[in-house]
């Protein structure tokens, strides 16, 4: 069953068309990648996605109903959350405390008491692997542990579909490799997942079906090894010296 749909969303600033015409379904339970070079819009959809920027034409669609233009608290009410590419833990704040605020802001977040947030958030931090960090100041954190951060504020909000924006950007590969565990768990617990990112061995690793974006217009999309094998998107993106070396 598809939950979320792009059809035909685009998005313009002024004379630039950063997104042109992009249709795409995510399925329930599933993982679907959008890969593509630096400036291709990749992000421009995910914040059309979540509210960020209505888009100039086109709609998004949310389990059969239409968001489009929606603000974003309206939309994580309603279970979609995300992380951005720039972790941005709120500053002061404990790490129990930054994803107390996700838990608040979610899906059934005007339904808790500030006990009932913190106790998802123990419940969250547990689940990424941070249980031991609860109480440090997230500004005091290392990268890889802001990265799980961001993907524990996403997940207390108790979405049904979660937008990864390069949740392994700056990651090593043990770090990389822990990452991409934590995405299967997600899924795991029944959630969606659209998942932007450049790290190729993770793309293989976690994503079920893969679409691909190329100044803002999709080139290619189907499975990761029929997409990772495309002349067109070998062209526009993973280069000849990617072709040599999975050959």
């Amino acid at each position: 069953m598809v939950i979320l749909e792009g059809r035909g969303i685009t998005k313009e600033f002024g004379g630039l068309r950063a997104v042109s015409e992009v249709d795409f379904t995510l399925n329930q339970g599933e993982i679907l990648g959008l890969i593509g070079p630096n400036g291709a819009g990749k992000t421009t959809i995910i914040n059309m996605i979540s509210g960020t920027y209505p888009p100039t034409s086109g709609r998004v669609i949310f389990k059969g109903e239409d968001i489009t233009g929606k603000k974003p608290y309206k939309i994580g009410r309603m279970g979609i959350s995300r992380t951005y590419q720039i972790v941005k833990p709120f500053p002061g704040m404990t790490v129990r405390e930054n994803v107390s605020v996700g838990a608040m802001f979610g899906a059934r977040g005007k339904e808790l008491s500030a006990k009932e947030a913190i106790q998802r958030a123990d419940e969250t931090l547990e689940f990424v692997g941070l249980s031991e960090m609860a109480d440090r100041r997230a500004d005091d954190l290392n990268v890889a542990s802001r990265k799980r951060l961001e993907m524990a504020k996403a997940l207390a909000m108790g979405p049904e579909v979660i937008l990864f924006d390069e949740v392994m950007a700056g990651l090593n590969f043990s770090e990389i490799d822990k990452a991409v565990e934590l995405i299967l768990k997600v899924r795991d617990k029944g959630i969606s997942i659209l998942v932007i990112e450049h790290v190729m061995r993770a793309i293989k690793n976690v994503c079920d079906r893969v679409f691909v974006l190329h100044h803002g217009t999709k080139i290619a999309e189907g499975t990761v090894d029929e997409v990772l094998s495309n002349d067109e998107v070998i062209k526009a993106y993973l280069g000849r010296r990617y072709k040599e070396l999975v050959q």
